[in-house]
Parts: C-alpha cells; sequence; structure tokens
C-alpha cells in the first residue's frame, strides 16, 4: 500500500472503531457513577431474571393491562367498544391488581446484622450479614422493576412506586437508615400487599411471634428469610474463646468451644424451626441462607416465594 493509501486508510479505520469506543465510555461512567451495592444487585438478578415473569395479574385496578375476547359470562360494561370495533369480534379491557402488587422490603439493620465469621477463619470470605441481606433486598428490586412491580422499604414512609426511580429510591434509603430494630415497626398498610423481612431473626421467639402476628392480623402477606453466618450455624471454633455479645454487650467465655457444638447446634436448628412454625402460622413463607452461599440462591427461592402467593 502506497503512503497516501495509508493516510486515508487510518483514518477511515478511526471513524469506524470512533463510536464504539465512545460507547464503551459512556458505558463505563455510567458504571461510575451508580452505587457498588446496586451494580452487584443487577449481576444477581441477572442470573435469576432469565426463565421467571412478572407477577402482574387481572383484578380490581386502573392500570391498564391487556385485551382479551369476550367470553360468556363477561358484564357488558366490560367491552370496549373502541377495541371491539376494529375486528368482527368483542374485546374486554382488563386492569392489573394493583393492591397485590405492592410490596414493602424491609432488611435488619441491628449491630447483630454487622456480624462476619469471615475475619477470625483463615481463608474464609464471606460478607456480614447487613451486606448479604442489603445484596438481596435490592437484587430482588430489581426483578420487581423488571415485572412492573410497585415496591418500596418498610418504615421509610414513602409510599409504593415502580420503576427505575423506585430502585434508586431504595438503594438511597438503605445507605440513609444504617441503625434500627432487630424486628420492623407495625405500620398499617394496605390489605393484601405483601412484606419481604430479610434479618437474622435472633430475637426471642416469642417477640418474633409477636411482630409477625401483628402484620398478618392485618391482612397482610409475608415471606421471611433468616441470614445466617456459617459460625452462627456450625460453630467451627476449639478451645478456649471468649464471645463478646454485639447488641447485649455481654461477654461469655467458654474453655472448651467443641464441648458444646452439638448442644449449641441443636439450639440453633430448634430456634430455626421456630421461626418456620411462626411464619407457617399465618401463611407466610419461611426460607434460610448462609452467607458463604450464592446469593442467587436465596433470591430465586424468595422470588418463586412471592409470585406463588400473588397466584392464590
Amino acid at each position: 500500500m502506497s503512503t497516501v493509501e495509508s493516510r486515508l486508510a487510518t483514518p477511515l479505520r478511526t471513524r469506524r472503531r470512533a463510536p464504539l469506543a465512545a460507547l464503551r465510555d459512556r458505558a463505563e461512567q455510567a458504571a461510575s457513577v451508580l452505587p457498588p451495592l446496586l451494580i452487584a444487585a443487577e449481576r444477581v438478578a441477572v442470573t435469576v431474571a432469565q426463565g421467571v415473569h412478572g407477577r402482574r395479574r387481572v383484578g380490581q385496578g386502573e392500570t391498564f393491562w391487556q385485551f382479551r375476547q369476550y367470553q360468556p359470562g363477561d358484564a357488558a360494561s366490560r367491552i370496549d367498544w373502541r377495541e371491539s370495533a376494529k375486528s368482527q369480534r368483542l374485546y374486554v379491557r382488563e386492569t392489573e391488581w394493583e393492591a397485590a402488587q405492592s410490596v414493602w422490603l424491609w432488611r435488619d439493620a441491628s449491630s447483630s446484622m454487622d456480624y462476619s465469621s469471615a475475619e477470625y477463619l483463615t481463608g474464609a470470605e464471606w460478607p456480614t450479614k447487613r451486606d448479604r441481606a442489603e445484596l438481596l433486598v435490592v437484587a430482588l428490586a430489581c426483578l420487581l422493576v423488571r415485572g412492573g412491580e410497585r415496591f418500596t422499604l418498610l418504615g421509610s414512609g414513602i409510599a409504593p412506586m415502580n420503576g427505575r426511580i423506585a430502585l434508586s429510591r431504595v438503594v438511597e434509603m438503605l445507605d440513609r437508615n444504617r441503625e434500627a430494630d432487630s424486628l420492623p415497626a407495625f405500620e398499617p398498610l394496605p390489605r393484601a400487599g405483601q412484606l419481604v423481612l430479610i434479618g437474622d431473626f435472633l430475637s426471642p421467639l416469642e417477640v418474633v411471634n409477636s411482630a409477625v402476628a401483628r402484620f398478618a392480623a392485618a391482612g397482610l402477606k409475608g415471606h421471611m428469610l433468616q441470614v445466617s453466618d456459617p459460625a452462627e450455624e456450625d460453630l467451627p471454633f476449639d478451645g478456649r474463646i471468649r464471645f463478646a455479645g454485639v447488641e447485649e454487650l455481654d461477654e461469655v467465655v467458654i474453655s472448651r468451644v467443641e464441648g458444646i457444638r452439638s448442644d449449641y447446634s441443636a439450639r440453633f436448628k430448634s430456634h430455626r424451626e421456630g421461626l418456620a412454625a411462626i411464619a407457617g402460622a399465618v401463611d407466610w413463607s419461611f426460607g434460610f441462607h448462609r452467607t458463604d452461599r450464592p446469593p442467587h440462591l436465596a433470591l430465586l427461592a424468595l422470588f418463586a416465594a412471592l409470585s406463588a402467593d400473588h397466584r392464590r
């Protein structure tokens, strides 16, 4: 190739690559602006989003959902004459069941959620319970956005919204609300709404039952997800260990931890079974998740429980 041809070819190649490079630059800039929590949650949600669908269904509401062909038994007042005039068939205008779309999300922001045993165990890498709970809350919100659902953070005082603005609001509210009680405070919510409660639920069972029963008595459906650290289940320590309380600030010194491991595990299991019984008594779902396990597994189970409850 001659020198002249080379000089002419170079700008052409540059012009072809420039738009792609500009797009990559914009994508990188956008990613740098987004909160890290939202970026991580989107990645988890993407792994679950394939094959799942929105939870919308027909019902009483104002938002248009779809047209369907008229069927015997449908009220004549439901016929959409403008749509029907376009063809030889009658069509009914259906709306969404808006009340059942509203989801209130909550995560435990108490001090016990800041615990992670990874810093005490060699080679361990897993987040605090708080970090995992917030990741699951935002990832679930991402899935709700995809399904066109309305949601908000319980206790925020903000009405449920949909779309990306609702997602951004949830992330902002999580960042502002860094301290709270171990269980959600009761607040009156519309009947047929749904609650998603994510925490370690280490409070006494009677206290947990009181909080859950009050929401259930108000006509709300709920889903509880217990997030636990591996050490809270397995008690992997050996020898003389001093355990310091996170919320009550008590200290306990145990000379041989391995000697109580079996009894401890049985008590932890009994507490979890008690939580499941509390949820089952009011027809709520209950699940559990360890921070050393992939988050998308818990997210998939939680979204499936939401969808199943919505179809009832």
